[in-house]
């Protein structure tokens, strides 16, 4: 019997010796973040909505970094039904969702944030085939969003991809980044996210990727000298249930988390436009030395050409589906 085929059978026997009054329930909630981030007021959020929606017969507690596993330990405890809700970067879901990473291609997306939630909240493909491979592996997809543009924190300036020649590039576990930094020019490297400031500032690694606000909170900004706007992702973060759990739900918390998840899409865009504006006056703040490049639309050409061959190899690295959905989420941004 599985831990949570277990823990069902427990509180099926404990609703039968309570005649079917209602029992409190904790609904444990994982991010991969720290408390006061994003995913921090989304989670804050998204536990008032439901306490409140629900007089407090739920208790949803949030699980800040590290808290309960890695990021691919907490997607698989949120698989199991160990954990019930997790907020976790499309780069850290490789090996549970393969078709994900399709997100992961460079230049793909719009470079405005507001543009690209608004798209993952109404696409089909999304809401459609992407949540079927989620539900395939135990998830259901709650919501996708993005925290923001990416943006290079560098010890060098780059412009070019001739630049990112014998860059070690930070990145998230994921063949797919692999695949794409190494097509934009740079030798990706692989580190935890807790161990990125340390690399930095050893020289163990050249740069890294994140948006403003995970720049900021980790002082990312503190060992390196630029940060670089090149507008090749966002990075995208998945809100995700358990499957096998959501399906015990009675009908109306069902339709409860369902409306929730819908009504998160709009407030996290504001909440996600004030962290980077807010992060990036107080990144200017406390160095006002760093130097800051937005590349211009001539200069992200290149890049975007060499793009293409990381969209070329998708079908090798995360299957024929993945290939399907790439050409589908294509088709519908070009509408």
């Amino acid at each position: 019997m599985t831990r949570f085929a277990a823990r069902l059978a427990l509180a099926t026997a404990l609703a039968a010796l309570t005649g079917g009054t209602a029992l409190a329930e904790e609904w444990k909630f994982a991010i991969e973040e720290i408390p006061g981030s994003i995913m921090d007021s989304y989670a804050q959020d998204f536990k008032k909505r439901i306490e409140t929606a629900t007089g407090g017969e739920v208790t949803v507690t949030i699980y800040p970094l590290g808290s309960l596993g890695t990021p691919t330990e907490v997607a698989e405890q949120t698989a199991d039904g160990v954990i019930q809700l997790s907020n976790l970067s499309v780069g850290n879901l490789g090996t549970i969702v393969p078709e994900s990473q399709v997100f992961l291609s460079t230049y793909l997306l719009p470079s405005d944030m507001a543009e690209v939630n608004r798209f993952l909240a109404e696409s089909p493909t999304v809401h459609g085939a992407l949540a079927e491979a989620f539900a395939a592996k135990g998830l259901k997809l709650g919501a996708l969003y993005s925290e923001g543009e990416q943006v290079w924190t560098t010890r060098k300036e780059i412009r070019t991809p001739e630049d990112m020649a014998n860059f070690k590039m930070r990145v998230m576990v994921s063949p797919m980044l692999l695949k794409a930094y190494e097509d934009l020019g740079a030798s990706p490297t692989p580190i935890p996210f807790g161990e990125v400031y340390g690399a930095l500032q050893l020289g163990q690694v050249d740069g890294q990727v994140n948006p403003v606000p995970a720049i900021q909170e980790m002082k990312f900004y503190e060992v390196t000298d630029y940060m670089i706007w090149a507008g090749e992702q966002q990075l995208l973060t998945a809100v995700m249930a358990s499957d096998d759990w959501f399906q015990t739900l009675p009908p109306e918390r069902q339709q409860l988390l369902d409306e929730t998840f819908a009504e998160m899409n709009g407030f996290i865009t504001p909440v996600v436009e004030k962290f980077n504006a807010e992060r990036l006056d107080q990144i200017k703040a406390a160095k006002p030395g760093i130097t800051m490049i937005e590349l211009s639309e001539d200069e992200r050409a290149p890049f975007r050409e060499r793009a293409k061959a990381t969209d070329a190899a998708v079908a090798g690295i995360v299957g024929a589906k993945g290939a399907e959905l790439l050409q589908s989420l294509k088709s519908e941004l070009s509408e």
